[in-house]
């Protein structure tokens, strides 16, 4: 290792972490005059849209209303991206609504290069104006608390050198709730009790290292009549045979359970079948019936004829959920074997379908299927870090539960009202199956909103959560983790620390104080942070 003394640095704020909640928490400090660095991982901002490779989850009303300003802003200027540079139809260039991957996942699927693209010239002029400075390839590895503040937070780089930043405002934009354990936060990891939440999915007892699954997602297109197909994994045996508790067959095929009625159902899977327009929609169908289709990112049909041989396809399937063990609460070395492990189940998931993987003409394997690692920023293919679905979380002045949003216990009422909004999200709770054994928990919702006291932790004064580890719990965790509730969830923590260093207070002072609270949510609202629904029904 190298010299390890850090360099010190300082900002206004400090946002750890570089996935969407971050990026939106910077944008909405640095619009507010504000100096901020950030850290990032990998070499691309954009954490779950880019690195981790997953389009949009998103809900079906999102093309008019719910979410904030700037995160349409994000969806107009990746759409503007494809209309600028590629080759669409007339039809396609003319769309609104344009879908670059017609994929059934969401109406906006696309290539997270192109997300990375786009984010990165969203910051583009903050940074060239010395306002913005990213450190990427950097992790927190350690932090100072005097007197409930966090005073400044060390960051290595992968060589070894570190750097000691100190900032006013501390962000814990990570993707699995970082900062929480080395500033002290108090804060939890997997089930809560039923006792202690009185949620109705929640079991009996408590279970911290029970959590959902990551996966390690890929990206692939196929040419007809090459051969592709990779070295056989060391593990493939292994793994074709892995059958994890309570799924119905082994976890490489095309049978899984359905997440809303656990019946096994068999997936079809055609490389570029021709599926006609494609209309996504989660309120009326989930769209992972059809694999190929499911999370498109770019479709041959919006191209001009004869450009593209192949559509290209992310693979971020129930077959490839990581269950033998979570990446939190392990020791570094067996977390670093999670990580690997779960790179072997993706590869041995591909190799299957290239070699073993039934055909509708009787035959078996896909061999013309090609890894894409331009579309990834890798080049293997695979995106440049798991997909992370649950992060620590803060224990906070409020905690969203299940009884609050689901729609079975609210009904016509919809979701309990916040008198401290600052935002608002959609989406069903949706559990993967978790490293404990459990199988899909999946719950319809209501829309709700975002409560201004799951982001202030009962304790520290200077520490912000700004992404998947806000005040929700392992239940709630499954609608807060979406992408445009991060990106709300990290602008409003943003938006806060810029305000409280203006107005010269404290975060638990503007929550606790109606006016206040009355005068932030109007610099939201004004700001185009969306902090109600109009009356609509959940799914």
């Amino acid at each position: 290792m190298s010299d390890t003394t850090p360099i010190p640095e300082s900002a206004d704020i400090l946002v750890v972490g570089g996935g969407l909640g971050g990026v939106a928490a910077a944008l909405a400090a640095l619009d507010r005059g504000r100096s901020v660095l950030l850290t990032e991982e990998t070499d691309w901002i954009g954490g779950q849209l880019t690195s981790q490779g997953v389009p949009p989850d998103e809900h079906p009303w999102i093309e008019q209303f719910g979410c904030t300003r700037r995160y349409r802003a994000l969806r107009d200027a990746i759409r503007e991206h494809y209309r600028r540079w590629y080759p669409l139809t007339d039809e396609a260039r003319a769309r609104r609504d344009l879908n670059p991957g017609e994929g059934r996942v969401s109406r906006l699927c696309h290539e997270p290069k192109v997300a990375a693209a786009v984010l990165h010239a969203m910051v583009a002029p903050y940074v060239a104006a010395g306002r913005l400075r990213i450190l990427f390839h950097h992790r927190p590895v350690a932090a100072t608390v005097e007197d409930d503040r966090v005073r400044g937070v060390v960051l290595e780089d992968r060589a070894g050198a570190r750097v000691a930043v100190e900032a006013r405002y501390v962000l814990d934009a990570t993707e699995l709730g970082d900062l929480l354990p080395l500033t002290g936060a108090e804060h939890v990891t997997g089930f809560e009790s039923r006792e202690d939440t009185g949620e109705p999915s929640a079991p009996e007892r408590a279970q911290p290292g029970n959590m959902q699954a990551f996966s390690w997602v890929f990206a692939v297109d196929h040419v007809a009549g090459e051969d592709h197909t990779i070295d056989r994994p060391a593990r493939y045996a292994e793994w074709a045979a892995y059958q994890p508790p309570k799924w119905p067959n082994p976890l490489i095929s095309l049978d899984a359970p359905d997440p809303r009625t656990l019946a096994t159902v068999r997936r079809a899977f055609l490389p570029n079948a021709d599926t006609g327009p494609v209309f996504a929609d989660q309120s009326r169908d989930p769209g992972d019936k059809e694999l190929w289709s499911f999370r498109r990112v770019l479709s041959r049909r919006v191209l001009r004829p004869g450009f593209a041989a192949s559509d290209v396809t992310i693979v971020n399937w129930p077959m490839i959920d990581y269950l033998p063990g979570p990446l939190i609460g392990v020791e570094p070395d067996e977390a670093a074997e999670h990580l690997a492990a779960s790179r072997e189940l993706s590869l041995s998931m591909l190799y299957w379908l290239q070699t073993e993987a039934p055909r509708p003409d009787g035959g078996t394997g896909w061999p013309g299927l090609r890894l894409r690692g331009d579309v990834m920023g890798t080049d293997d293919g695979f995106a440049k870090a798991p997909y992370i679905r649950e992060s620590r979380r803060v224990l906070a002045r409020r905690r969203i539960v299940e009884q609050d949003l689901s729609l079975a216990v609210r009904g016509e009422r919809g979701a309990v009202g916040y008198p401290d909004t600052v935002g608002v999200g959609m989406y069903r709770i949706d559990l993967h199956p978790s490293t404990g054994g459990d199988t899909y928990i999946d719950v319809a919702s209501c829309p709700f909103q975002i409560p201004l006291g799951a982001l202030l932790p009962v304790r520290l004064r200077n520490l912000l959560p700004a992404a998947k580890n806000i005040g929700t719990t392992h239940i709630t965790n499954g609608c807060y983790r979406l992408h445009p509730v991060e990106w709300n969830v990290g602008e409003v923590a943003g938006a806060l620390a810029a305000h409280c260093l203006d107005q010269g207070v404290e975060p638990q002072q503007v929550h606790a104080d109606a006016e206040r609270l009355t005068a932030f949510q109007e610099e939201l609202a004004r700001d185009g942070v969306e902090l109600a629904w109009p009356e609509i029904r959940g799914y």
